[in-house]
């Protein structure tokens, strides 16, 4: 289907609202990271709060904000839509696509774009916990006898955040608009009268100060490119969000009040310093006057449970996109709006999330500890997505080498840069969301390898399905009314199900359906193109349903398509058949006997396939078999 799936805005008033939109779901992560980003570049780097750095890390800041928001994100990775859908796995989808003729170097991209997958995780553990955390922060500020309370309050507020989840989000989500508007408002309320007070900070805004600073001191300037990276936290989300508002809204409310209230709120902070480098210790709260301390720390508050909360309802729209394409186990989805299918909550994946961020605080205790975690997850992300934009751009778009070469090697070195610099953080912390990033890509490398393996057994001990259906109706078994839907993983070979179903009950239905369920790597599949069909004999059929990874997959919607045809599908009459595979790990040149174990106990425990699928779980008949791989 085309993009009219992503947000269309057909009116100013359309553009305004989904502009507003934008800035309480797209920009919640990056609208918060004045917060920390420039305290924690003095206090990662050890960079003495002299004028000179001042101005280098000012400038450093907002070249790092233009180049990788602005230019990379905003001009060039927004123009790489998948039918007008956006996010690492579109882009992994476009990538493979492009290069689908070559096997090697498409299994070798399937491989990177799992990784950066598995990597968003810990990058989504981390992300909560420092926002929250630095907003509370501003407790010490306000009281300093309030310090031993800001853990706990941490953690109520998270505990809070992620205890709702099941009851939906739309009614929180229509207020995200207008806070983060006030939030950025505040941000230039709050710097700008000490930019106009230091005018003389603006001159940051000229690269030779971001320059000098390298020169200066470059091993210093090194180290500190691992806070620096910060003030651009949340940017994936730019490309991730585009399906839901639409290219237009997201660069209007980046270039219209993102960007300028972030340089504004930066700036101002630089220009306290200036007049009082002791300042450094929360340079964002000490801009405000006495009397808006603890108003600041609620609203700070509400903006990281905002930039929270979007990062949350990513990770369930990731999980659900790499479910539907083989990546992961099926899980428990459950739909907390009548009208909109893209709200969802996946109960393992939420308190998974929150367990972690609730270790992540209790381990690190503080934003500036927090801040030696963060880096090399997002780093990492930024790197692939380069990496695949090339090949989209070369072999997708056919654009010339050379040029493909400038656009993307231009960032590549960058992101590079950003990523060595965080790695120099991997013993303080950076190594934290790295595990919980590799724990994921094992388990999902070794769900799509046992899948694999499963389905060749499967396939090799197979009966072809009309061959089967030939020899039963020689002496056909007594047939009983009512349809029956066998769903199977593979078209044209004989489901367990019908063999189970025929050697007990001894039974068949008047009319038979044999659904394979199809998962492609497009977003959306139209309902023209949904469902294939073709006539077996005997009231027999081999229907194939097709679904775009961010298409809901519903079977027995999709199958009310087949009205008109000849088949029977009343609701109260239908019977739904799954084959329940039991899996017994035997070593042997797949995977390790570990793996095969791990493999085993996620298909043992991923979530029945009728909450997946949409089925009615009064019409589901589950008939087992084991299979060795």
């Amino acid at each position: 289907m085309s993009s009219s799936h992503s947000q269309q805005p057909g009116s100013r008033r359309d553009l305004a609202l989904l502009t507003l939109g934008a800035l309480g779901v797209v920009y919640g992560d990056i609208g918060t990271s004045p917060l920390y980003a420039l305290k924690e570049v003095f206090h990662a780097g050890h960079v003495p709060v002299t004028p000179d750095n001042i101005l280098g890390v000012l400038s450093l800041i907002f070249w790092t904000m233009t180049v990788i928001v602005s230019l990379k994100y905003v001009l060039l990775i927004l123009r790489a839509d998948n039918n007008g859908e956006g996010g690492l796995i579109a882009m992994l989808a476009l990538a493979t696509h492009a290069v689908r003729d070559r096997p090697r170097l498409h299994g070798v991209l399937m491989m990177l774009g799992m990784f950066g997958t598995a990597i968003f995780y810990g990058d989504g553990v981390i992300t909560p916990a420092i926002s929250v955390l630095s907003a509370m922060e501003g407790l010490e500020v306000a009281a300093p006898s309030l310090h031993p309370f800001i853990l706990p309050l941490t953690l109520l507020v998270l505990t809070g955040l992620f205890a709702v989840q099941r009851f939906g989000t739309g009614g929180i989500g229509r207020a995200f608009g207008p806070i983060t508007l006030v939030w950025f408002g505040v941000l230039v309320a709050l710097g700008l009268p000490h930019v106009i007070e230091h005018p003389a900070v603006l001159v940051a805004l000229d690269p030779r100060h971001a320059i000098g600073f390298f020169v200066g001191h470059p091993l210093v300037a090194f180290i500190g490119l691992g806070a620096v990276v910060l003030c651009v936290t949340g940017g994936e989300a730019l490309y991730a969000d585009m399906g839901h508002f639409g290219k237009k809204p997201i660069r209007i409310a980046w270039y219209g009040f993102v960007m300028p209230a972030l340089v504004v709120n930066y700036f101002g902070q630089g220009a306290m310093l200036l007049r009082d480098p002791a300042a450094i210790e929360n340079p964002f709260f000490m801009m405000a006057p006495d009397w808006a301390a603890l108003p600041l720390v609620g609203l700070a508050t509400a903006a990281t449970v905002i930039a929270s909360q979007a990062l949350i309802t990513a990770a369930f729209s990731v999980t659900r996109q790499a479910i539907q394409l083989g990546l992961l186990p099926r899980m428990r989805i459950l739909h907390t709006s009548v009208k909109d299918l893209g709200q969802i909550y996946i109960p393992f994946v939420n308190w998974g999330l929150y367990l972690f961020i609730v270790l992540a605080v209790a381990l690190f205790k503080s934003s500036t500890n927090l801040a030696s975690a963060y880096g090399i997850a997002v780093t990492l992300d930024m790197t692939i997505t380069t990496v695949m934009t090339f090949f989209v751009i070369r072999h997708g778009w056919k654009y010339p080498l050379p040029l493909c070469v400038a656009a993307t090697g231009f960032f590549f070195v960058i992101d590079i840069a950003f990523f060595a610099s965080n790695m120099l953080k991997l013993f303080g912390g950076g190594w934290f969301p790295l595990v919980i990033g590799i724990g994921m890509f094992t388990l999902m490398l070794t769900w799509r390898q046992g899948r694999a393996l499963m389905s060749h057994r499967l396939r090799d001990d197979a009966i072809e399905l009309r061959t089967f259906l030939e020899a039963i109706f020689v002496s056909p078994p007594l047939r009983v009314q009512g349809t029956a839907v066998f769903l199977s993983s593979e078209p044209d070979i004989t489901p367990n199900a019908l063999m189970h179903n025929l050697k007990h009950n001894k039974v068949l239905h008047e009319h038979n359906l044999f659904v394979t369920v199809r998962h492609h790597d497009i977003p959306w599949i139209g309902f023209e193109r949904r469902i294939t069909m073709e006539p077996l004999g005997h009231d027999c059929w081999q229907v194939t349903l097709n679904f775009g990874f961010k298409n809901e997959p519903d079977v027995p919607e999709a199958l009310k398509l087949l009205q008109g045809r000849g088949v029977p599908l009343d609701p109260m009459d239908t019977s739904y058949f799954l084959s329940r595979d039991i899996v017994m790990p035997t070593l042997g040149e797949g995977m390790s006997l570990w793996r095969e174990k791990l493999f085993a106990n996620m298909h043992r425990n991923a979530a029945a396939a009728a909450d997946f699928l949409s089925l009615p779980t009064n019409r589901v008949v589950e008939l087992g078999s084991k299979v060795e791989i």
